[in-house]
């Protein structure tokens, strides 16, 4: 089967403007690199959703799950077969001391909307730059406070397309992994148990976060985010730091100034640069420290074929 072939029978159900062939990543992705997805596919509901995850599976087409792409490296030659984006899952429900987001919400918004309404529990994640799918899926914390902290249940899609409630314990929440990951699955919502706060408290809380963030953190180039893992009884910045990397690179590509931690994008940077610079770094702290970084980037895609 053809891409062409995929493009039809998807929009058979879909729209025709949810389905985008030969779609550019670099336009959809936090580093603002990558190549292009043979399809591109933006369902608006959770019954298109499923009849894109089935639909996949009974064709043995590849399919990836982008999300705001945060968090991923894109590799240049692009992705083969579907690239799944449920930012039109956008739907924030408040009930009491419960709230529901769909996959495609982005935790700050989440965040936000919980706080107007004096919840607390969400402020670790008012800058957390990820969609409650990718959130889940990777357990994400920052500033003391994750997901498992605060989740109650998720509903997900099996590789097979089969909608699946489970439970905080069945989740598997562990630092940056989870069943999602495990078992390959996909969010379609979550339902957070937060609790009754006071306001300016709340906001305060957020302020300082912010504050943070803003200060620390490269947020003025494109970046993949926390490139790292933390290792045990380090911290991945701290060790990159020492072994005077901030600055170096490779293309447009350089570990950051601000925070070795990340890498950021600072001139046109292609997914190849910003791949050999992870490898710089994880060899330099290698040699230097003897420890091995763990991506917490996900990496995917194809490498631009090289020509004869």
């Amino acid at each position: 089967m053809t891409k062409q072939r995929w493009y039809e029978d998807l929009t058979a159900t879909l729209a025709h403007d949810c389905v985008l062939i030969d779609e550019p990543l670099n336009l959809h992705t936090m580093t603002k690199m990558g190549g292009r997805a043979d399809l591109y596919v933006t369902p608006l509901t959770e019954e298109e959703t499923i009849f894109v995850v089935a639909y996949a599976h009974q064709n043995n087409v590849p399919l990836l799950l982008l999300g705001n792409g945060s968090n991923m490296v894109v590799r240049d030659g692009g992705v083969r077969g579907i690239v799944l984006n449920l930012q039109m899952l956008n739907r924030i429900e408040i009930n009491g001391t419960r709230v529901l987001a769909e996959a495609g919400v982005d935790i700050i918004d989440v965040s936000r909307a919980a706080a107007k309404e004096k919840l607390t529990g969400l402020e670790f994640a008012c800058g957390i730059p990820g969609s409650i799918g990718g959130a889940m899926a990777m357990n994400a914390g920052a500033y003391g406070g994750e997901i498992k902290d605060i989740i109650y249940q998720a509903t997900v899609l099996t590789k097979e397309g089969v909608k699946l409630v489970l439970s905080k314990e069945e989740l598997e929440l562990d630092y940056r992994k989870s069943v999602i990951t495990k078992q390959g699955y996909y969010v379609l919502s979550a339902e957070f148990d937060l609790a009754e706060g006071e306001q300016l408290a709340i906001d305060a809380k957020i302020a300082d976060l912010t504050h943070l963030r803003e200060s620390k953190q490269p947020l003025e180039y494109p970046s993949a985010g926390s490139v790292f893992k933390r290792p045990p009884g380090y911290f991945a910045g701290k060790l990159i730091q020492d072994c005077e990397l901030q600055g170096k690179g490779f293309g447009g590509a350089e570990v950051s100034t601000k925070h070795a931690g990340f890498i950021v994008n600072k001139n046109n940077a292609t997914a190849t640069d910003y791949i050999q610079t992870i490898e710089m770094v994880k060899s330099k702290v290698k040699d230097v420290f003897g420890i091995d970084l763990e991506l917490e980037v996900k990496i995917v895609g194809e490498n631009v074929e090289e020509k004869p």
